[in-house]
């Protein structure tokens, strides 16, 4: 592999750590695993021949995008690891209104400030510095995705390294088993993605913003009335709740908020209007209603929220039941978060949408939830872990599965497709890959897509 396109790092290399820890997001490092060789890809030539070494020398291939996962899927002991933060590619047709990325490209700080320049905008993460490859894979639970969609919905095609070595297009005509699995399998899928063709949307003309700010001691009233109207609010409105430490307060305090994507400032007053008449309202610390924003200001605040390089423990949840059994089962999670910097997020799906038959994911319930334990004490960390279980474990009688993006299956494993998908992912992947080319899911033990 010539310096001239990707580059290849062999244990003993100089920098070959940095090539193995480098990109990945979370300060928290794996200690007990590592890469055979890892390729710097600047192609996606380089991409083939990596898949190709990778039979040739014996090895599994896992692959990196944007570094963002939190248990580093893509750090695989005696594998190739092939790193896509090289392949910079975006563009957009106007004529067709779709948008190609590469997967290390960002959806918040890279894609949609390009597309802004054509009035255009793509669901990706809330994180800016999320790459778009992950986060695809798994389904793609960005902006506004109760009203929009899964951002994985909006892939249109995919160029993708097949485990023969083969650059291939997936879309709804061809090679549909691999458009289909790669839409929801997550690291489980059997190919390398080098490019995704998006469809995009109009850039909303208009947010507004509305935040209310109750004390803990109002969580059981606040959530259990949410809990109870969340799915009456349009689906214009993003609705997320959520418990964290802001500079106003010195204790951790419960937010409850509406951000509306709408053409223009009386749409978004009567979008969040519902929001508005909650009936303890009055006893909110404080209140922002229906105020204006920007997708800058939004992106900044997920930025504060999340901070690269801290030591990150994250899990999650998707939760069914009444008020009276889910609100309850939440309270650990929400009132009693371990460090100043963690949080814990309630996000609405609902009312659902039905999903495509045409993507593998298929596993979601009306209330996501996820706690995300930031830290920058190491000799913390077995309190920590043990904390998020604790809280998880509280929410387990009314958990029904779990979405992979936050998703660590070396501590956890619960379903996260359908049982009907799974059983088709497997029979893909056997058919495709069936040398077990692909890492796979990183665990601590067999996947099998059910409650463990």
């Amino acid at each position: 592999m010539s310096d001239s396109t990707g580059a290849l790092y062999l244990p003993g290399d100089p920098g070959f750590a940095e090539a193995v820890h480098g990109r990945i997001f979370n300060g928290r490092r794996p200690s007990d695993r590592s890469p055979a060789a890892v390729l710097y890809a600047a192609t996606q030539d380089d991409v083939v021949a990596g898949v190709r070494l990778a039979a040739q020398r014996g090895w599994q291939v896992a692959v990196r995008s944007g570094g963002h996962s939190w248990a580093a899927w893509s750090v695989r002991s005696g594998s190739l690891l092939i790193d896509l933060g090289g392949l910079r590619e975006m563009s957009y047709d106007p004529a067709t209104g779709i948008a190609t990325a590469a997967p290390a490209i960002t959806g918040g700080d890279e894609l949609n400030p390009y597309l802004s320049r054509f009035g255009r905008f793509f669901g990706g993460g809330h994180c800016p510095s999320v790459g778009l490859g992950g986060f695809l894979l798994q389904g793609g639970q960005g902006w506004n995705a109760r009203g929009w969609g899964w951002a994985a919905e909006q892939v249109a095609a995919l160029d993708i390294v097949t485990a023969d070595g083969e650059l291939v297009r997936a879309d709804a005509e061809n090679n549909t088993d691999l458009y289909w699995a790669a839409r929801g399998s997550g690291p489980g899928f059997c190919g390398v993605v080098t490019r995704f063709h998006l469809r995009t949307r109009p850039l909303p003309g208009h947010l507004a913003h509305t935040v209310h700010i109750y004390p803990l001691a109002r969580f059981d009233e606040v959530m259990t009335w949410l809990h109870g109207m969340h799915h009456t609010v349009p689906d214009s409105v993003e609705i997320v709740a959520l418990t964290r430490t802001v500079p106003e307060y010195a204790e951790p305090v419960l937010l409850v908020t509406g951000l509306a994507f709408t053409d223009n400032p009386e749409q978004a007053a009567a979008a969040l209007a519902p929001l508005h008449a909650n009936p303890f309202a009055s006893r909110a610390l404080s209140r922002k209603e229906s105020a204006p924003t920007t997708f800058a200001e939004q992106m900044q605040d997920q930025r504060l929220a999340n901070p690269r390089g801290h030591r990150y423990f994250v899990d999650n949840c998707w939760l069914s039941g009444s008020a009276g059994d889910v609100v309850p089962a939440m309270r650990a999670a929400f009132t009693t978060l371990p460090t100043r910097d963690s949080f814990t997020i309630w996000f609405s799906m609902a009312p659902l949408r039905p999903l495509p038959d045409d993507m593998a994911f298929s596993l979601q319930s009306e209330i996501y939830c996820a706690a995300y334990v930031v830290s920058d004490d190491a000799a913390r960390d077995a309190e920590l872990r043990g904390w998020l279980g604790g809280a998880m474990a509280a929410m387990r009688p009314v958990t029904v599965g779990q979405y992979l993006g936050d998703s660590d299956f070396t501590v956890r494993r619960l379903p996260f497709l359908g049982d009907a998908q799974w059983g088709r992912l497997r029979r893909v992947t056997a058919e495709r890959d069936p040398l077990g080319r692909f890492a796979g899911y990183l665990s601590s033990g067999p996947v099998t897509n059910s409650n463990e």
